[in-house]
């Protein structure tokens, strides 16, 4: 089975810096790209980044774009995403995902992590 383990979230002030981490098991991480996505109270999922199997190629929303990095260390089925200049808006709770896409990493497994809370807060 699947297992997705996140953490490193926490509260941050605004402009802060955190790096969040996922361990992966249950499938073979080095060969299928994966994603972050977030759910803000009360809102819906939203797509945040994503990397190719590799972690040569990286796409990100425009919402994090040059704020967020996202990378991955395939050796310990790790995939990581530090994040600074942190904003209000980010505050969130953030999971991994398998998926390039949008909707694979929303849509495309049933499994899910427990997330990590990130808030952005003075």
């Amino acid at each position: 089975q699947e297992q997705f383990v996140e953490s490193g979230g926490g509260l941050v002030e605004p402009g802060g810096s955190v790096r969040l981490s996922c361990e992966v098991s249950g499938f073979a991480f080095s060969t299928v790209p994966m994603s972050w996505v977030r759910q803000a109270p009360g809102k819906g999922l939203e797509w945040v980044s994503a990397t190719n199997s590799g972690g040569d190629s990286t796409t990100y929303a425009d919402s994090v774009k040059g704020r967020f990095t996202i990378s991955r260390d395939n050796a310990k089925n790790t995939l990581y995403l530090q994040m600074n200049r942190l904003k209000p808006e980010d505050t969130a709770v953030y999971h991994c995902r398998r998926g390039w896409t949008e909707y694979e990493a929303l849509y495309g497994d049933v499994y899910w992590g427990q997330g990590t809370q990130v808030t952005v807060s003075s």
